[in-house]
Order: structure tokens, then sequence, then C-alpha cells
């Protein structure tokens, strides 16, 4: 049985007081929470002793070494991934993104070639791309959403031409919520022999995902979004691809032989995690995904529907509140503007009742200009709320627009 109590005694910033107010915490497309059994793991390897990776003779490199590989084979398993030597550990989703469009791009891209990306983007899965075309001369080409945050697929085989090499599309919008149909734009793409990358951040937290289905050649995810640590993320890829384009950083670690004739370099996943990695952190990862797997994702999934489904009707209930997006399959996230009360005002006045939301255009100016707007409120949820928190914030907003 899904016990939301139980689950909540392990975030215990949920016992926080803001202002003398019980902390509402809906800002996790942000970020979300750690668990304690993710922060207890991470403080007893800083106390009980770390050792760098992979080439270290003694106890607690040995240790550290054998963690970290474990996660490799965690994630592998978590999404399914036909090897482990697809899993390479980066920084967080932006990395990942850099890593492909730097790295395909010296491969593939030539001048005149095209990369097609969706407009509900964040910026980044689109500045990375524009610095590649800048750099090789390439050209970007967007799919539109429609009024309703829907991506506008029928469109997607006009976009494509001989010229096309990458899609670039994320699986759940950071604004919208819209749960992106990705396997059906990855079947029409490789129907054209075009290659696509999956921005996962705001999806690997809610729902499963299988990257052999999908047959994604790309797929990227943060720690931090997923009830882990900042700082680590994955890039899932597929080890035909992985295996021929080239290193995206050089230093220790990606190297076979160092002269100063040449440089070969290492195996897979290795050739693309330069220098001492987020070792800690990438542990930490680690345990968030088994502290999900545990609660499963279908399980979470089913109470974070539930949830948004309160929190919709209770801002329609509310007046003079606009939605943007309203797809028909939402992950658990609204964004919204009320007539009287700037976004930036609402989000200002509703921390000091305890409420953390997030204001503004969330990475996503593309998306706001084409609604026309400088900014929304947003509410996103996790694992770990509740409908008290939902009550909550509505009575905060409430009182915040009571003062306009």
């Amino acid at each position: 049985m899904f016990n939301i109590e139980a689950i909540r005694k392990d975030f215990p910033v949920l016992d926080l007081q803001v202002y003398g107010k019980p902390l509402v915490y809906l800002d996790n497309a942000a970020t979300t929470q750690r668990p304690n059994q993710v922060s207890a793991l991470i403080a007893d390897l800083y106390q009980s002793g770390s050792g760098n990776i992979h080439r270290g003779a003694h106890f607690l490199a040995d240790r550290c070494t054998m963690l970290f590989e474990q996660t490799r084979d965690t994630v592998k398993e978590f999404i399914n991934a036909e090897s482990r030597e697809e899993i390479i550990f980066t920084k967080g989703t932006t990395e990942s993104i850099n890593l492909v469009a730097f790295s395909f791009g010296e491969r593939f891209i030539n001048p005149g070639d095209e990369i097609i990306l969706s407009e509900m983007e964040h910026h980044s899965n689109i500045v990375p791309w524009q610095l590649m075309c800048n750099r090789k001369g390439a050209v970007l080409k967007k799919l539109p959403f429609d009024e309703n945050g829907v991506l506008e697929i029928d469109l997607l085989e006009s976009l494509i031409t001989e010229k096309t090499k990458i899609i670039s599309v994320a699986h759940v919008s950071n604004v919208l919520g819209t749960v992106n149909p990705v396997k059906e734009i990855i079947r029409i793409a490789h129907r054209h022999q075009v290659k696509v990358l999956v921005d996962g951040a705001q999806a690997i937290q809610h729902l499963p995902v299988d990257v052999q289905d999908l047959d994604c050649d790309f797929y990227a995810f943060s720690g931090h979004k997923i009830y882990g640590p900042t700082g680590v993320g994955v890039l899932y890829g597929k080890k035909i691809l992985l295996d021929e384009i080239p290193p995206y950083q050089g230093g220790g670690e990606m190297i076979d032989s160092v002269s100063f004739n040449g440089t070969t370099f290492n195996v897979l996943p290795y050739k693309f995690e330069a220098g001492t990695p987020n070792i800690i952190g990438v542990i930490g990862l680690g345990e968030a995904i088994r502290y999900v797997s545990s609660l499963g994702l279908e399980n979470i999934g089913e109470h974070e529907h539930q949830l948004l489904g309160y929190l919709t009707q209770e801002l329609k209930k509310f007046g003079g509140i606009k939605i943007y997006g309203e797809a028909p399959n939402k992950a658990s996230v609204v964004a919204f503007r009320h007539e009287k009360v700037h976004p930036y005002d609402m989000g200002m006045l509703l921390d000091k009742l305890g409420v953390a939301v997030r204001t503004g255009r969330h990475c996503t100016d593309p998306l706001h200009e084409r609604f026309g707007i400088d900014g929304t409120v947003r509410a996103s949820l996790a694992v770990y709320n509740n409908i008290e928190d939902i009550d909550l914030f509505i009575k905060a907003m409430n009182r915040v627009v009571s003062m306009f």
C-alpha cells in the first residue's frame, strides 16, 4: 500500500517552518528534496572516508569504485539499457545534452544540416544546439505546439528533410506538464534515418522509462530531479553511436595512452567521463533510484495524478486563473497566471506564507513568447506531496489575492 505519511517521514525538510508557517514545497520541477536514505548514505561516505575511483590500490578507492560501478548497473536496470557501457555519468541533464550536441555535431553535422527541436524546450535543450549550429553552419528548426500545449506531431514529417540529422525533444515539459509522444516521434524520425535525443529531466521521477522500448538514440536526466544529489546526471546512448562520436572533454580516465605524438581513448563508458567525477553524488543517485524503485513508479504516478487532478480542479474553482498547458496526458506540473496578481508578486507573497513555488519563465522563453506572456506561477508536485499541501496552497492564494 502507498503510505504517504510514511513517505513524508523520510523527508525531514517537510517539518520545516518558514516564517512561522509549515513548509508547503511545490517547486519539485526545479529540484526535489532528498530522503533520509540518500542523505544518510552520502554523510556516511564522507565521514567514513572515500577514495578516487578506478586506479587506486587501497581499500577506500576499491570501495568507492565498487559502489560507483554498482550505480551504473542500477541505472542500466532502471531504464532498461541493453548494456552498462551505454550509461555515462555527467553533472546533469544540461551537460548530457551539451555532450551530445558537441560530439554528435563534430562527427555527423555538416554545413546546411538540420536539427529539429520542439517549441516547448528548456533552454538547456536549445542553447547547446544553437552553439553547435553556429560552429558547424547547421540550421535549427522548431516543431510547434497548440493552445493546449500539445505538440503538433502531424507537422513533423513536413519538417524532416534529407538534411535533418537529429531531433531533440523533452519527454515532459517543465512548464506545461505535457507528456510528449516521444515513442511516436522516434518512430517517425527513424523512418527517415534521423536520430533522437530525449530530455528526460521532468519524466524520470514520474513515469517508467524503457529506453529499449522507446528506441531512443540518447536519453538524458538529472539526479536532483529524482530525489538524488545535485551535480550528477546520466546520459544514455546507444553503444553503436557512442563508439562513433568523439570525446566531449579530455583529461584523466578517458584516455588509453598519452604521448606528445598523440592520444588513444579509453573504452566505453569511460571515454566520456574525463576527470574525477562526482563520486559520492553518483553513489547517492544510485540510492535515490533504489528508493524510487521500492515505492514503484506506477504507484508514484497514480498518486501524483490524483494530486494533479485535485490541484487543477481547485485552481479552476478559484476564479481569475488561466492555466497554461491542458494536454490530455500530463505530468504533475501546473503553470498559471492570476488576472490581478503578477507572477512575481504571487510567488514572493506565497513564500511569506510558507508556500514554495516557482515564478518567471522557467528557462523557456520561446514557450512564454508563444503565449505572449512574461511569466507564470508554476506549482509542481512530487511523491511526498499530499492533499493538505494543496489546501494550504489554495488558502495562501486566497490570502494573497485578497491583498490586491
